[in-house]
C-alpha cells in the first residue's frame, strides 16, 4: 500500500474551515427564518411520528439499547447516547410522509440532520444558536453532497440520493456542534464517506420501515457517529475527495466536487427546501392545492360531482396510485378532500377510512393519469359536475415551496396540530414559542421538558 501523501485539496480545505467555524456564524435574516421553520417542522414530524407504527417499533428498540444519558427520544421520557437519539429520532421524523422535502437534491434532509443536530445540541450544552447554525449547515452540505455527484445519474445508478444528502447533513451540524477543528472536519467527512450508503429498493418497502432507516435513521446515526468519533480522538484520511479510490470516482460518473463549495455562506439551501401543507406523500400535494382551489371558488360535494382527473408527471403517478397505504394514496386522499373539505394528519392516518364504503364509493369516481409532458410536483386536477360543467385548476408552485412557502403562522398551525394531542397544549404553545426565539436559549436542554411525553 502506498504512503504517498495526497495534497489537500481546496475544496476540502474550505469546506472544513466553513464546517469548523460554522457554529458563530452571523445568519442572514431569511436563512434563520427558515431555519426555524424547518426546525419546528422537523421536531413536530417526530413527535407525530412517534405514535404511528413505524415509530412504535423504533421507540421500542430505542429503548432495548441503553447508554450513556446524552439525549432525549423525542415523545418520551427516554434519554440515551447523542448516536441513538440521532438515529431513533432520524428514523422516526420519516415514520411517514410529514417531514420537508429538498427537490433539487432529491432527498429529505431534515429527517436525518435536525435530529443529529438537535442530540449534538444536547450532548454538548449548546445554545440555540448554535443550533440553529448547525440545523443551517446541514441543508447546505447535504444538498451539496448530491449536487457534487450529479443527482440524476446517482439515481439512475440505484444509488439512494435520499441517503447521501441527509447522512453528509447530519455529519456536517453534528461536526460544527462537536467543536472540531477544520484538520479534525477533515477526518469526520472521511468518516462519513465510509458509512454513506443506501440503494434505491427501499421503494418496495410496504410499510414505511425501512424507508424510514433509509432515509433518516442511517443518516442521523452515521452523521453524529462520524463527529463524536473524531471528536474522541480518531485520525483519518485527509481528503477522502482526491487520491486512489475516492469518494467521487467510487460514487460519481459526473464528479463536480466544487459544487460542495459552491455559494458557502451566500446560497442557503434551507430556503430551498419545502415544508408539507398536507401531510402526504410529495407528489399528491398539487392536487390536494388544486382541490382546495375549487373548493374554495365553487359547491363541491361528493353528490354533484360525476368524474375526477387526476393528470401529474408520468414519473409521479406510479408512485401514489392505489397504495394501500392511506397518506401515499392519491385516490384515497383526493376522496377524503372532497368528502371532508380538507385533509388532515388524522385523517390521512385513519387506515379504517380505506374501507368505509363511503370512501370507497367515492374513489371509482376518480381517474389518475400519468403525462410525460407534466413536471414533477406539478399537478392539474379536472373536475366534471353532475350538470356537465367541467372545473380544472393547474398548479404549479404547491404551496411550502420556494416559489409559494408557507407562512410562519402556516407552519406554527401545522406543528401545533401535529404535537398538541401528544404533548398537552401547553408544553407544545411554549415549545413552538421557544424555536421562534431559539437565539436567546442559553442551553438547548431547557427545551427538554417540553418535548417528553
Amino acid at each position: 500500500m502506498s504512503e504517498k501523501k495526497i495534497e489537500t485539496s481546496e475544496v476540502m480545505k474550505k469546506l472544513a474551515s466553513y464546517i469548523a467555524d460554522a457554529g458563530q456564524m452571523n445568519l442572514p435574516a431569511d436563512a434563520a427564518e427558515h431555519g426555524k421553520h424547518h426546525l419546528i417542522d422537523t421536531v413536530a414530524s417526530i413527535i407525530s411520528g412517534s405514535r404511528l407504527a413505524p415509530g412504535k417499533i423504533i421507540m421500542k428498540y430505542m429503548r432495548s439499547l441503553g447508554g450513556t444519558k446524552e439525549a432525549l427520544l423525542l415523545g418520551s421520557d427516554y434519554v440515551t447516547t447523542a448516536v441513538n437519539a440521532a438515529f431513533g429520532n432520524a428514523m422516526i421524523a420519516h415514520a411517514d410522509e410529514t417531514d420537508d422535502s429538498h427537490k433539487e437534491s432529491r432527498s429529505h434532509i431534515g429527517c436525518g440532520a435536525v435530529p443529529a443536530a438537535l442530540a449534538m445540541a444536547e450532548r454538548e450544552g449548546a445554545s440555540g444558536r448554535e443550533l440553529l447554525n448547525a440545523v443551517v449547515l446541514g441543508y447546505d452540505i447535504g444538498a451539496r453532497t448530491n449536487f457534487s455527484i450529479g443527482v440524476h445519474s446517482m439515481y439512475d445508478a440505484g444509488h439512494s440520493t435520499h441517503t447521501f444528502a441527509p447522512t453528509f447533513g447530519a455529519a456536517a451540524s453534528a461536526m460544527a456542534l462537536a467543536g472540531l477543528s477544520a484538520d479534525q472536519v477533515r477526518w469526520g467527512i472521511s468518516y462519513t464517506a465510509q458509512q454513506v450508503s443506501g440503494i434505491n429498493c427501499w421503494q418496495r418497502d410496504l410499510d414505511h420501515v425501512e424507508k424510514g432507516f433509509d432515509f433518516g435513521g442511517m443518516a442521523g446515526r452515521n452523521g453524529v457517529t462520524a463527529a463524536t468519533l473524531v471528536q474522541s480522538g480518531f485520525t483519518g484520511v485527509d481528503d477522502v475527495f482526491v487520491g486512489p479510490r475516492n469518494f467521487y470516482s467510487t460514487y460519481s460518473t459526473e464528479p463536480r466536487p466544487e459544487a460542495m463549495v459552491d455559494g458557502l455562506g451566500e446560497r442557503f439551501e434551507v430556503i430551498q427546501t419545502n415544508i408539507k401543507k398536507w401531510t402526504v406523500g410529495s407528489p399528491i400535494q398539487a392536487p390536494l392545492d388544486c382541490i382546495e382551489v375549487l373548493q374554495r371558488d365553487n359547491d363541491l360535494s361528493g353528490e354533484n360531482i360525476k368524474h375526477i382527473k387526476l393528470r401529474l408527471s408520468d414519473m409521479e403517478s406510479p408512485v401514489v396510485d392505489d397504495r394501500h397505504m392511506a397518506d401515499i394514496c392519491i385516490q384515497h386522499m383526493v376522496a377524503l378532500m372532497i368528502l371532508d373539505g380538507t385533509a388532515t394528519f388524522a385523517s390521512a392516518h385513519d387506515e379504517a377510512r380505506m374501507t368505509d364504503p363511503a370512501v370507497v364509493e367515492f374513489r371509482r369516481k376518480i381517474e389518475l393519469v400519468g403525462e410525460k409532458d407534466i413536471p414533477r410536483r406539478n399537478a392539474i386536477v379536472e373536475v366534471t359536475l353532475t350538470n356537465g360543467d367541467v372545473l380544472s385548476h393547474k398548479q404549479v408552485a404547491v404551496r411550502g415551496t420556494p416559489d409559494n412557502p408557507m407562512t410562519r403562522q402556516e407552519v406554527d398551525e401545522k406543528a401545533f396540530e401535529l404535537m398538541a394531542p401528544i404533548l398537552g397544549q401547553s408544553n407544545t404553545r411554549s415549545l413552538i414559542d421557544k424555536v421562534w426565539e431559539i437565539e436567546v436559549i442559553d442551553n438547548v436542554r431547557e427545551l427538554r421538558p417540553l418535548m417528553v411525553a
